[in-house]
């Protein structure tokens, strides 16, 4: 059997059966543009972990992609033993270490957020953009969701009087969104399209928008901010919270987080608000000492 046939089994009995859609998609993609290119011809039995290693050094120019790609092969090889294709202990990927992999936050300032909503307010005069991406945008800054979250939400999901969103799925599971006023304000006065289930609808009848990155880059492109991704949205909620002296398991409860590790990453913000009232309070001190 070929790596390419392999792929096609692995598609058809692991990604399309235990993987979340949105996942799916960047497996079928690093595999049509990295994998295959590189191994898909060659034999399931003859891949070497040369080969894996060669393939990842290559790739070097985009660490994160590149490690991304060893995690595919690891499974697809792994997938490849159980079903007796190869020697048992004999993954190709293993011993292989992945670059570094510096995380990458950008949280808005309060004047940064003021040009996005200044920006949102002019493409809703002017009318050229859907009414519906620009309610993404703001559920987006408002509740800290994830981008799917925001554009795979039902009316039927969504508990107006108990200001709340009770996701049925999501990359952690079944989880309930608490929402605040401005949220909830939102979506009580967002169209309800007859025969249309989604908040965010898109152009086709009965459907919803599917990508919101296009008008995202318009948006921030226009606001003079083109380092700021869709998921920087939810970084700056978390930073605002912890801003505002929420705690972190809070903060991790309002994300939905379900590590402790994956909130712990905005513990260094905590040290901000300390650090002004430090600098606040030596001011004073100083002063009763040299006046």
């Amino acid at each position: 059997m070929l790596v390419i046939e392999l792929a096609q089994r692995f598609d058809e009995q692991h990604i399309a059966i235990r993987i979340k859609e949105s996942t799916a998609r960047e497996y079928r993609r690093n595999l049509r543009r990295f994998i295959l290119p590189a191994i898909g011809r060659m034999k399931v039995t003859e891949v070497t972990r040369a080969d894996v290693a060669k393939f990842h050094h290559d790739l070097r120019h985009i660490p994160y992609q590149a490690n991304r790609c060893l995690e595919i092969i690891s499974k697809m090889f792994n997938l490849a033993e159980v079903w007796g294709l190869r020697a048992d202990g004999s993954n190709p990927r293993r011993h292989l270490q992945k670059y570094p992999e510096k995380k990458r936050e950008r949280y808005l300032s309060p004047a940064e957020l003021k040009r996005v909503g200044e920006v949102l307010r002019e493409v809703e005069d002017e009318g050229r953009e859907l009414t519906s991406a620009v309610l993404a945008i703001r559920l987006l800054i408002y509740t800290g969701c994830r981008l799917s979250e925001v554009t795979k939400l039902k009316w039927e999901y969504v508990d107006l009087e108990g200001s709340a969103l009770h996701l049925p799925d999501s990359k952690t599971g079944a989880k309930t969104v608490h929402i605040g006023r401005p949220a909830v304000e939102l979506l009580e006065n967002a169209p309800v399209i007859v025969g249309n289930p989604w908040v965010i609808t898109g152009k086709i009848e009965g459907g919803r928008l599917t990508d919101l990155q296009p008008f995202w880059q318009r948006i921030r492109a226009r606001a003079g901010l083109h380092d700021v991704r869709i998921h920087d949205l939810r970084h700056t909620f978390a930073s605002t919270a912890v801003g505002a002296g929420q705690s972190l398991p809070m903060i991790g409860a309002l994300l939905g987080h379900t590590q402790v590790q994956t909130t712990a990453r905005y513990a260094h913000l905590a040290s901000a608000p300390v650090k002004g009232a430090a600098e606040i309070i030596s001011d004073l001190l100083e002063r009763a000492l040299t006046d």
